[in-house]
């Protein structure tokens, strides 16, 4: 597997979910994590490849790129907003 330059503070198993359950998942993740930290989430869901930088795009969180192989994909995230309860729009809320 690729690894990205970027260690994560907080690594997210969504491997076997299926949209829109990993951006859920996502949201519900970087809610608990502190500004600046970085999530890494690990899915097996192609629909992640596009799905993460769109809603990186719409809660303001900094979209930092994906990787793939054999089928894997992993996608990393830097928090960058500072309100708990930002993302109210389906799936997170």
């Amino acid at each position: 597997m690729k690894t990205h330059p970027t260690k994560a503070d907080v690594v997210l198993d969504a491997f076997g979910l299926i949209c829109p359950m990993p951006i859920a998942k996502t949201c519900q993740a970087i809610k608990e994590m502190e500004v600046g930290q970085v999530l890494e989430v690990i899915a097996d869901d192609e629909g992640i490849v596009d799905d993460m930088p769109n809603w990186c795009n719409t809660t303001g969180n900094e979209f930092l790129g994906v990787t793939e192989e054999d089928g894997e994909f992993h996608a990393w995230v830097r928090k960058r907003v500072d309100e708990k309860d930002t993302c109210r729009r389906p799936p997170c809320n």
